[in-house]
């Protein structure tokens, strides 16, 4: 089966339905999980730069609402399909009862191409988007965030649209905002510090520090990028990183900086002159310590899985691994640090930045930061006591942790008829 024919939500419910039966979840709940509350499907009419008006597809779920309001992206891209953003806003729920912290599952997309919308085209393509689910975003129903193709200035016309709309200031109605308007600091390089610290947990699992240990980051992207970063000034010798274009490797390692220069420049890794050219599909099969998926679903399938030389995944990019190939890893002895743990270093410090809002006192980086640390490092530990209570795998064992903490918060507040 090749990438783009594994539905990404029937992944979900594949890992959901073997973590229910493990733990014994009630019938009942789990036909509430398995099926998003809410599904919007939106048509948005842009006058583009040409005088053509063009019509876009829009979407945004909230898969459940039962721990708090509703906690998401917005992706733009051109594949993105409603089964996709149903299985990211039921990772969303999984993923913030994880780490804990007081919000459900939400996410939202555009089918669209951002690399060939102007500024101008985008704006309004996001504030008609926002114009058009406004009746279930808000503080305290959902609040967007960034994801793919969309970035700190496309919050910052959610939260003016929104703000127009309902004539006052509501900075938590979204985060990952510019500085500027209440956003926080931390949180540009949130999630690829996530990455770092559940990586160095996975290494100490192992008994082994991560300083002197190998890395190959396939996604150059934000995660990707910063997730490089800190795991090198960490001491990881990263030697093979990947982006759209193309890979590169180094076995002797790469000197990020000038890599991170390089890139600035390029918007490339491929022509890197510190390293030579590699076949991106070899990158997943390099022979490393931590390999870090951060690019998109899929990418680790039962094709490859078999051929994957690495000690620890640490899922940088939201389902990189597809269900078959969960119990061939496993039984390689390779051990999987899951997205829902893994990336959420990003929804964690979100969290912190709509308490700021809602608090309207912000912290220094140092907190946020430290902040951050105690609650991915709790995260982990939970996750990784419940697998071994259960003799599972770690992507079982963090959906029977969110499990148990989504269907208690469910049974307190029993089912309204």
């Amino acid at each position: 089966m090749s990438n783009a024919q594994i539905n990404p939500y029937e992944a979900m419910q594949a890992s959901l339905r073997v973590a229910s039966e493990l733990y014994g979840l009630d019938d009942a709940l789990f036909k509430v999980f398995m099926a998003p509350t809410r599904s919007m499907i939106v048509s948005l009419p842009v006058l583009m730069d040409n005088g053509q008006w063009e019509v876009f597809t829009g979407y945004r779920v909230q898969h459940n609402l039962t721990r708090g309001p509703a906690k998401g992206g917005i992706r733009y891209d051109m594949n993105v399909t409603l089964d996709e953003v149903k299985a990211m806003a039921a990772w969303m729920t999984w993923k913030t009862a994880v780490v804990d912290v007081p919000f459900g599952g939400g996410k939202g997309g555009i089918v669209c191409d951002p690399n060939r919308l102007s500024m101008g085209e985008k704006e309004r393509l996001t504030r008609r988007y926002i114009a058009e689910i406004m009746d279930i975003i808000g503080p305290d129903r959902d609040v967007p965030a960034q994801d793919m193709g969309t970035d700190a200035q496309t919050m910052a016309w959610v939260l003016d649209t929104y703000n127009m709309h309902v004539r006052r200031t509501e900075n938590a109605v979204v985060t990952g905002k510019p500085l500027s308007l209440g956003g926080s600091l931390g949180r540009n390089e949130a999630t690829g510090r996530g990455v770092l610290i559940t990586a160095r947990e996975a290494m100490q699992r192992l008994g082994k520090p991560l300083a002197g240990a190998t890395v190959a980051v396939q996604g150059f992207g934000n995660v990707g990028s910063q997730a490089t970063r800190l795991l090198h000034e960490a001491g990881a010798r990263i030697i093979a990183v990947s982006d759209s274009k193309g890979a590169i490797k180094n076995d002797r390692g790469l000197d990020i900086h000038a890599l991170l220069k390089h890139v600035s420049e390029t918007k490339t890794v491929t022509g890197f002159k510190g390293a030579e050219a590699m076949d991106p599909s070899a990158l997943l099969t390099h022979p490393v310590d931590i390999l870090v998926p951060a690019a998109t679903e899929n990418q680790i399938t039962e094709d490859n899985a078999p051929k994957v030389r690495a000690k620890i995944i640490v899922e940088g990019a939201n389902g990189p691994t597809a269900p078959a190939a969960d119990p061939i890893l496993q039984e390689n002895g390779v051990l999987v640090v899951p997205d829902i743990l893994a990336n959420a270093g990003g929804v964690t410090v979100s969290y912190f930045e709509w308490v700021q809002n809602r608090q309207g006192f912000y912290w220094r980086e140092r907190e946020v930061n430290e902040r951050l640390v105690d609650y991915m490092t709790h995260a982990f530990q939970a996750t990784f006591a419940t697998t071994d209570k259960y003799k599972t795998n770690p992507r079982i064992g963090a959906y029977i942790l969110a499990l148990d903490r989504v269907a208690q918060a469910m049974k307190y507040r029993g089912f309204y008829a």
